[in-house]
């Protein structure tokens, strides 16, 4: 098998507008959620989000690209950009052909959507642009991308609600390590707050009013998100090769099924996924230092998650540090676990574990450290990545320091 690095990074979210300034948010614990600016805010009841503020679109694209790019794939394509600027890599000839595109996405281009059933059923118009479609579809980013830096391998997107990013990157690891490809362009994105997407997620009275606090005894629900994170995923042999600068090590993935219920989550099938990518690492529950959490904030998923970790570790749970960075970027949903993915690379390369923040009371069924509202400096080896979506679909990654 071929081992897997990650040799590009790149982001925009409501934290920041590039891996640099994310990770700057992340350290200091600074909160990326606030007040919604959108059309009809105030005939919701949630009226928070984790939002790209002050975001121009003509400042990354010309009039015929917006034209053509939904908001989610405008995110990607500016996180691709960083991403593949800093690995380095160009695309021709069999690397070219060697080389793909696995995104995450749950919405897709809600925003797209949103705004047309506007025009044709609060406006009455009878004609949208002819291109809606191509702009709505969910495979719309990991095409686009796939034509900007001619990627003309396996290149597909993944929906499974919040674990999508996970499932993706899964996906594009399994690809390298298998010989299928030398390179993988992955990660996820979303933008779902608009009126539309807002109203639907308040159907399902899990949204929090006020802030993300994970964890916490006080917590009252997740907090929306957008944005996007961007990887290259690469052939070690190729990147060394090549004298690339590598982030860290790929070194295991596990999915599972819980199998039981659309929204309730699973501790087995938690734990098993845990478990899972343990084993798929080759390495010992005792060798993780760090697991970034799904951690949304809603009383059922913050336990259940902590009680599979307790269930995988045992004793060793109480040396773990686990922390949500969604009680400072919000939920991103598709695109989560991407921009998540940065937070481990921080804990990976510079030793620095990013906090929970918003905690303000122990809660008994979540005893475990979770780094709480202050980020800590820490030597972390090995590092987990956790997103269980609705549905019961659970994806984690694990990965390491560089060992060569």
């Amino acid at each position: 098998m071929h081992r897997v690095v990650i040799t590009g990074a790149g982001t925009i979210n409501p934290l920041g507008g590039d891996v640099p300034s994310t990770l700057e948010a992340m350290r200091e614990g600074r909160c990326g959620i606030g007040p919604l600016d959108i059309r009809d805010v105030d005939r919701l009841a949630i009226q928070i989000g984790g939002q790209v503020k002050g975001y121009d679109e003509t400042a990354h694209f010309n009039r015929q690209q917006i034209a053509l790019y939904d908001r989610f794939t405008q995110f990607t394509l500016i996180a691709a950009r960083e991403a593949l600027a800093q690995s380095g890599l160009t695309f021709s000839g069999e690397l070219a052909d060697r080389s793909g595109v696995v995104l995450g996405t749950s919405g897709g281009g809600l925003t797209t959507q949103d705004e047309n059933y506007r025009a044709v059923y609060e406006e009455g118009k009878n004609r949208v642009h002819p291109l809606i479609v191509p702009k709505l579809m969910n495979n719309a980013a990991a095409s686009h991308v796939s034509m900007e830096w001619n990627l003309r391998g396996p290149s597909f997107t993944v929906a499974t609600a919040c674990a999508s990013s996970n499932h993706a990157m899964g996906q594009a690891f399994n690809m390298i390590r298998s010989g299928m490809a030398k390179v993988m362009v992955t990660g996820g994105s979303e933008s779902m707050l608009c009126f539309g997407g807002i109203k639907a997620w308040e159907g399902l009275r899990v949204m929090s009013k006020d802030a993300c606090r994970p964890f916490s005894a006080t917590r009252n629900g997740m907090v929306q998100g957008e944005g996007a994170g961007v990887f290259v995923f690469e052939d070690f042999d190729h990147a060394r090769a090549r004298g690339a600068d590598i982030l860290c090590e790929v070194i295991g993935f596990a999915m599972t099924s819980d199998a039981s219920d659309i929204v309730m989550p699973s501790k087995q099938g938690a734990a098993r996924a845990i478990a899972g990518a343990i084993r798929d690492a080759r390495i010992s529950p005792g060798d993780v230092c760090y697991i970034n959490a799904h951690g949304t904030g809603t009383a059922a998923n913050d336990k259940t998650e902590c009680a599979a970790v307790a269930d995988v570790f045992g004793s060793h749970a109480d040396r773990l540090m686990i922390s949500s960075t969604k009680s400072m970027h919000g939920h991103l949903i598709g695109g989560t676990g991407a921009v998540e993915l940065l937070a481990c690379i921080m804990a990976l390369r510079d030793g620095i574990v990013a906090p929970t923040i918003g905690y303000e009371e122990p809660d008994p069924e979540c005893a475990l450290d979770v780094v709480p509202n202050e980020a800590r400096e820490a030597k972390v080896e090995v590092a987990l990545s956790n997103a269980f979506a609705f549905g019961g679909l659970n994806a984690v990654m694990a990965l390491r320091r560089l060992a060569i």
